[in-house]
């Protein structure tokens, strides 16, 4: 099988070709602290050939959703620590997400101010706040233009701080209607300065991160989460092709470790008619490494990696519910089933304790 083989990523050696996705999971300690739980969660997980981790907020203003891990305070750091100690221990590599939401958050998480976005336009949808009630979204504040370099700076930074933690390396958070990639697309961005406008300016913020923070881990260690198809939170673009084409070639010359593309063949977001599916033009322009995510299988999985198509695949919900995929899929093993339940419900259930084989 594919999966199973061997692959190097810029100065890294996989195991395999399975990476475990990023998973938001709420099981943070006061302060958006990863705990014990945290450390057993990813260290069960080790045999995956990276992992990439849960989105970790690189400033208290890019927080919006309760118990989610930070990467902007040194007792953040500490606990992360932990966590990369007991993944190395176990002979893994391990990724951090970094992240800002952006509008997507409430002024309860931002202590009474306002989301910020690039443009003062509503999302239309709710959120879970502290509290635990649901409540509207407001219209976020639209950043300045002299307000930019310090967003920048927080990624930055954040990078530094994973670096301190012991990480191989990061991912910025480019997808799901979060902050960078509202900069991106013109269904949220309706700017009139250099960060709005064209696609080359959209792209400006997103390429400065990945600048910023190839700067401090080297490129190679750098990778770039995208989600073209994602029109949840009152995402849209006129032109995806466009402007994911646009952005990937910025990341190219940046010279990026990998880009990861969520693009589904399957599962729970919607499957991109034929016509529409973009792994090739990614392929096409970007010289690094491809992974895919979406509703892959073992099966599914190896075949694209044997067309071509990608160098790795990502699997999220799979390695959630089962802590040894790998070996699942080496031996043709049945799967646990995943709780949706547990998902984000803060403790042991449905986090440490899925059975490995043999358990």
């Amino acid at each position: 099988m594919s999966l199973l083989s061997g692959y190097t990523l810029g100065e890294l050696t996989l195991s395999n070709r399975m990476v475990m996705a990023p998973m938001t999971r709420c099981r943070a300690l006061e302060g958006n602290v990863p705990g014990p739980l945290t450390v057993t969660y990813y260290r069960q997980r080790a045999s995956a050939g990276l992992i990439i981790t849960e989105g970790s907020q690189v400033s208290p203003m890019g927080v919006g959703f309760f118990r989610t891990p930070g990467i902007h305070s040194q007792a953040q750091v500490a606990g992360w620590k932990d966590v990369t100690g007991a993944v190395h221990d176990a002979g893994g590599k391990i990724f951090l997400q970094l992240w800002h939401v952006g509008r997507m958050s409430h002024p309860d998480f931002l202590g009474g101010a306002l989301p910020v976005a690039p443009s003062a336009l509503p999302v239309g949808d709710e959120i879970h706040t502290p509290s635990g009630a649901k409540k509207e979204i407001p219209v976020p504040r639209a950043l300045r233009t002299d307000e930019i370099p310090d967003i920048i700076d927080q990624f930055r930074v954040g990078a530094m701080n994973a670096k301190a933690a012991g990480f191989d390396g990061v991912e910025v958070h480019g997808a799901n209607g979060y902050l960078l990639d509202q900069f991106l697309r013109d269904g949220s961005n309706q700017r009139t300065d250099l960060y709005g406008g064209r696609v080359e300016n959209r792209a400006r913020l997103p390429l400065q991160v990945a600048d910023a923070v190839a700067r401090v881990f080297g490129g190679k260690r750098v990778g770039y989460r995208i989600s073209p198809h994602f029109l949840v939170h009152g995402m849209a673009d006129s032109d995806p092709r466009e402007t994911f084409s646009c952005l990937v070639e910025g990341l190219n010359r940046i010279g990026i470790g990998y880009v990861h593309l969520v693009e589904s063949v399957g599962g729970r977001t919607p499957v991109p008619a034929d016509g529409a599916r973009l792994a090739s033009v990614i392929r096409a322009k970007f010289d690094g490494t491809l992974i895919l995510n979406g509703g892959y299988d073992g099966q599914t999985g190896s075949a694209a990696i044997e067309e071509g198509i990608a160098d790795l695949i990502a699997f999220g919900v799979p390695f959630l519910a089962n802590p040894d995929l790998p070996e699942r899929f080496r031996r043709h093993a049945t799967l646990n089933h995943e709780d949706i339940t547990t998902f984000y419900d803060g403790g042991e259930k449905g986090y440490t304790d899925y059975p490995a084989l043999g358990e």
